[in-house]
């Protein structure tokens, strides 16, 4: 047998040895390219905790932190505290902040980051046999009465317990409209969550989620796993729920029933290393920031 030979059999052993690794380990694999990202979750949380949240001087120094109302489609209605980061960001209300929710509902959105790719996303949706996607055209109206096309959106179904996951795809009038707040393109097609999100969080600690770990009723992770995969996140199935990423951020779902969901636990990278630890009482949430450049956000059980 040639060098050459001997050495492309020994390399190809190899592959298939690392391949078999890694099916014995429970590694998963994006079985696509990443189209989407992790952009933002939110979570209602109690009446008392919320308020902490709007009221905590802290916070508005720890991070990009406001309080406001969107008015959506259809003249729909929400007031969360938003902490805004580079690429993602929170949105936390308190019960009644929002319609149709109650204690511990929680959201997701992933986002594409270049125009037209959540076609591909839903296509692949249809590949993996969820028939009729659906679709949706989000607007908003900065309070002059006037909506303008905000993002793009799908869910894989409009069947949820406490839990809905959607991907989204930001609309090229929302960049256009100076209200909106938005940065500059730098490629084209460029519709990214740096682009959409101020760049104020330069000022302040926070600068990133890099993971969320929430419990879901297991009709809702069924839902959501198939838009996690046909945007080529990788995930993992797990006996008690499963852990998806796209690279950035982590998202562990736990399984429970519906008197148990909700947000547990939100992790944040900082802007710079930080040589003390500080822990801030938020309600019946405590955040935990540093030492190092880490924070850590946990919610108390429901009662």
């Amino acid at each position: 047998m040639s060098t050459r030979r001997r050495t492309r059999t020994i390399l190809q052993l190899l592959a298939a040895l690392l391949a078999l690794a890694a099916t014995a380990t429970g590694t998963a694999q994006a079985s696509e390219p990443t189209l989407l990202h992790f952009n933002h979750t939110y979570g209602v949380v109690d009446r008392e905790t919320a308020d902490a949240i709007e009221h905590s001087t802290y916070l508005k120094d720890f991070a990009n932190f406001q309080v406001r109302t969107t008015t959506g489609a259809g003249g729909e209605k929400w007031t969360g505290r938003y902490l805004m980061g580079r690429e993602t960001y929170l949105e936390l209300f308190g019960t009644g902040d929002i319609p149709g929710t109650d204690l511990g509902s929680a959201g997701m959105g992933l986002s594409v980051e270049h125009t037209g790719q959540l076609s591909t996303v839903v296509q692949h949706l249809r590949d993996a046999g969820i028939t009729t996607p659906l679709e949706f055209l989000q607007t908003r109206d900065f309070g002059d009465g006037k909506p303008i096309p905000w993002f793009n959106g799908v869910f894989t179904t409009d069947a949820y317990d406490t839990f809905g996951a959607w991907g989204m795809e930001y609309r090229p009038e929302y960049f256009a409209d100076p209200r909106g707040n938005t940065g500059p393109e730098q490629y084209p097609g460029d519709i990214s969550r740096n682009r959409y999100l101020p760049d104020d969080y330069r000022s302040h600690q926070m600068r990133d989620v890099s993971g969320v770990r929430l419990g879901i009723t297991a009709r809702d992770l069924a839902n959501t796993l198939p838009l996690l995969r046909a945007g080529g996140l990788t995930v993992r199935d797990l006996p008690t729920g499963a852990i998806a990423t796209d690279g950035q951020t982590t998202i562990r779902f736990e399984t429970a029933p519906a008197s148990e969901v909700g947000l547990r636990q939100l992790d944040l990278t900082l802007n710079r290393p930080t040589g003390t630890r500080h822990v801030e009482r938020l309600g019946h949430s405590t955040l935990t920031v540093g030492p190092g450049p880490h924070a850590r956000w946990t919610f108390a059980p429901r009662t």
